[in-house]
């Protein structure tokens, strides 16, 4: 082969495949939008802009959250599989990337294989709370006094695939008890008509109920945890409470759109890790009843993991309710 055309195929290959790895490397060069699939001021938003904040000052370009809101989130995770693979648009994303695949019938998206894992992020626990007059006063009395009253007891929730959504379905699993529920397009409505005695109870996390539970505006029955809450010591686990085995909490975790590099997913993973260990971050999840994810779990291959397990685990559940979306 003429030596003239053999450096100019070198030439050709180099820019063909040796680009994209040397900017990889440079990543990032500009603003990173992180998609939150859910409303401004809802939980998942809050954990959201607090790691957002705090992965800017390790990746030294703005993250910009951008608030995508649809049916259970499904919206804004659709718009990040279908992103350009480059690491500046990516997803935070709850629980509900794990039960997606079985409450809807037509998801445009791959839930496992549309997406590169880049972290879990924190496990945030659950609450069931009650409109301050509503009569039971522990989980015990709230499980008898729903069992008795099923048809006329009301359970809030924030929409079909929503945290506090599915931890409705778990708590009429264990208690083997079908109750009219209300769904809300988002927490905030929930909660307000919570407050305001037009629902009777509900189940949400930690950052959204903490400040009602102390503020003594709402009946608690109990956390979603194993232990108890340090944010809330005097709130019973359920398991304490009457409702054994009873335990979910809200998991998140970050992805970026599938094919993205793996140079690229490091970078964002190391800015991830940083931010965990933001002690302005640990306090404000300290605060929300929360707490950052251990570091062992804070990397893509854990995070796939229990994204998998998750998937497994609801699936039998949403079955047996026969609740879907088309």
């Amino acid at each position: 082969m003429n030596k003239r055309i053999l450096q100019l195929l070198i030439v050709g290959l180099v820019a063909a495949f040796g680009w994209p790895a040397a900017n990889a490397q440079d990543y990032p060069t500009k603003p990173i939008t992180l998609i939150v699939p859910f409303s401004a001021g809802g939980p998942t938003d809050t954990v959201g802009r607090l790691i957002g904040r705090a992965m800017e000052v390790d990746l030294k370009q703005p993250v910009i959250v951008e608030n995508v809101g649809g049916p259970g989130g499904t919206l804004g995770a659709g718009r990040v599989a279908r992103a350009t693979p480059d690491g500046y648009t990516i997803l935070l994303h709850h629980i509900g990337q794990s039960t997606a695949p079985t409450l809807y019938r037509k998801l445009a998206y791959d839930p496992v294989d549309g997406f590169e894992t880049i972290g879990l992020v924190n496990d945030v626990p659950m609450t069931l709370i009650a409109r301050k007059d509503f009569p039971p006063n522990n989980l015990k009395e709230l499980i008898a006094y729903v069992k008795a009253n099923k048809d006329k007891v009301t359970y809030a929730n924030a929409g079909l695939g929503a945290a506090s959504h599915l931890c409705g379905l778990l708590f009429m699993t264990a208690i083997q008890t079908d109750l009219t529920t209300v769904p809300y397009k988002g927490t905030a409505p929930a909660m307000n008509d919570l407050l305001g005695g037009q629902v009777d109870f509900m189940c949400d996390q930690t950052t959204n109920t903490t400040s009602q539970i102390k503020a003594g505006k709402v009946k608690v029955y109990a956390v979603t945890t194993k232990k108890r809450v340090p944010s809330l010591p005097d709130v019973p686990t359920a398991n304490e409470a009457g409702l054994p085995g009873f335990e979910v909490g809200v998991w998140h975790g970050l992805y970026a759109p599938k094919g993205t590099p793996k140079a690229v997913i490091d970078r964002l993973n190391k800015a991830l890790k940083a931010s965990l260990k933001d002690e302005t971050v640990k306090q404000r999840f300290a605060d929300l009843g929360t707490e950052p994810i251990a570091d062992n779990l804070a990397n893509p291959e854990a995070h796939k993991a229990h994204l998998k397990a998750e998937i497994a685990k609801w699936a039998p559940i949403i079955k047996q309710a026969g609740v879907y979306a088309d």
